[in-house]
Order: C-alpha cells, then sequence, then structure tokens
C-alpha cells in the first residue's frame, strides 16, 4: 500500500493536545487517521483530530475523531484549539465553529506568539441528579450533564479523587463504559474547594484519562452550581494540566468557558493510502 503525507497542526489546551487536520485532506480516512496519527509512540500523538471543513455558505465545521478512531460531538478544547490555529494564521480573533453539538462562538482575549487565551459560548448545559447502580461499585450518585456532548459527574471528598473503593480511574472506566450509557460517557470527579474554585479528574469517552477537558470543566461547573452552590460569576475550575474559567449567569444562559491554547507545531506525516 502506498501512503502519502497528511499535512496537520498540533496544539494543546492544557495538555489536552489535538491535531488540526483540513477535512479535504482526510478523503473519507477520518477514523483511520485518528488511529494512526493519535499514536504516542509511533506516530505524532494526541488525544484526537479536528477534521476542519471550510464551507463556502456558513461558519468553518469542525468533525472530532477520538485516539481509538470513535466520533465525538466536540471538544471544548480542540475547539479553542482550531480558533487559536485561526487566530494565529489567518488572524481571525473572532469566529464561529460549528460542530455536531452545536456552534461554538469563539474570541480571542490575549494573544503572545503562538500562546492564546480564548473565550468560547459553549452553549446552555442541561443537568440532571442522577445516581447509577453499578454491579462492580453500587449506588453512584452525581449528576448527568449535557454541554453539547454527555457526561456523568462524581463528587469526592478525598485529595486522591478514590470514590466507591476505587480510584478514580477504575471507576470513569466502569462508568464511562456502563450499559446505562449505550453511547458512552465522559466522567468527571469534582472536589469543592471553595465556593469560587473546584478541582477535576477527567475520564474522557475514547480516550481515558486526560489532564484537561473542556466540556469537562463545563460540565463540571455546571453540576457544582447547580447542585452544590458554587460561584456563577467566576468559577475557577482546576484539572491535572491547568486552570480555566467559568462564567454562567443563569439556568437559561450559555455557559462562558476561557482558558488558554497553544500552538506546538506544523508538519505532514505519512499514511497508508
Amino acid at each position: 500500500m502506498e501512503k502519502a503525507v497528511v499535512p496537520f497542526v498540533k496544539a494543546h489546551a492544557c495538555g489536552n493536545d489535538f491535531l488540526i487536520v483540513e477535512e479535504a485532506d482526510a478523503r473519507g480516512r477520518h477514523a483511520a487517521l485518528a488511529r494512526h496519527l493519535c499514536q504516542r509512540n509511533t506516530s505524532v500523538g494526541a488525544d484526537g483530530i479536528e477534521f476542519l471543513e471550510r464551507r463556502a455558505d456558513g461558519p468553518f465545521f469542525l468533525r472530532l475523531f477520538n485516539a481509538d478512531g470513535s466520533e465525538a460531538e466536540l471538544s471544548g478544547n480542540g475547539t479553542r484549539c482550531v480558533a487559536a490555529w485561526l487566530a494565529y494564521n489567518e488572524k481571525r480573533e473572532q469566529v464561529v465553529l460549528g460542530t455536531h453539538g452545536g456552534p461554538r462562538a469563539c474570541k480571542v482575549v490575549k494573544a503572545s506568539g503562538t500562546h492564546f487565551e480564548i473565550e468560547s459560548e459553549m452553549g446552555v448545559p442541561q443537568v440532571t441528579a442522577r445516581t447509577l447502580n453499578l454491579p462492580q461499585a453500587g449506588e453512584v450518585s452525581g449528576a448527568e450533564v449535557n454541554i453539547g456532548n454527555p457526561h456523568f459527574v462524581v463528587f469526592v471528598e478525598k485529595d486522591d479523587f478514590r470514590s466507591h473503593g476505587l480510584s478514580w480511574q477504575e471507576l470513569g472506566q466502569i462508568i464511562c463504559t456502563s450499559p446505562l450509557f449505550p453511547q458512552g460517557t465522559n466522567v468527571e470527579f469534582v472536589q469543592m474547594l471553595e465556593p469560587g474554585r473546584i478541582a477535576i479528574r477527567i475520564f474522557e469517552r475514547g480516550v481515558g484519562p486526560t489532564t484537561s477537558s473542556g466540556t469537562g470543566t463545563c460540565a463540571s461547573a455546571t453540576a457544582a452550581i447547580a447542585l452544590r452552590g458554587a460561584s456563577r460569576e467566576w468559577l475557577n475550575v482546576v484539572a491535572p494540566g491547568g486552570a480555566q474559567q467559568v462564567r454562567w449567569a443563569s439556568a437559561e444562559a450559555p455557559m462562558l468557558l476561557t482558558g488558554p491554547a497553544e500552538i506546538i507545531c506544523c508538519g505532514g506525516e505519512a499514511a497508508t493510502e
């Protein structure tokens, strides 16, 4: 089989890294390219690929494929990485990016070289308290959140984020793949620190443990605000990869997410035709 070079841009948001590939270069190989290019040791390495389609009659459109080749509705951090690339390469300080989870309006609030601080409008989140009955863990209470993609949020007390006798990674895997979520779900573990600050850990559908997640940050903030009285005005959400800030004026208002994104490199990788 012949190999062709696929041009890419690599960017990250709080360590949550993505490749950006033009839709025209995908040629229908989205899942295969994601599995190949996202491999850490034998290829470029990333949590997923954002395929960027340039539509003449509307906004840009993104298709997100996870490292395992599965397609997801959207990524808040991935969307922000694409907005950073368009700001860096095309001087677009404001852009609307279409996704399968709805359009996301992004604007640059600070820029320095390849580093950007971007505010994204993330839509109106929906939250419902729910208790899961899991054979491996018993009853797990938390919150089901939709922010354009599905999440389940578990509140924890321990600094190591253990819950129900399991590590957060073990419980995250169980919830993520439970038959209670036929399409799978992202899972966040939230520790309340103070009204304006929470700490989180993330088990991402199609990826596993990640250093950060934009939609995971928003889902965690949604549950903390709606169910635990966290601050709506300026909530710091701290993940292993860094902090992001959330503002949510009311239950009916779109949530605003502000965080960093950095362009790492541009290049080309050989992929089988």
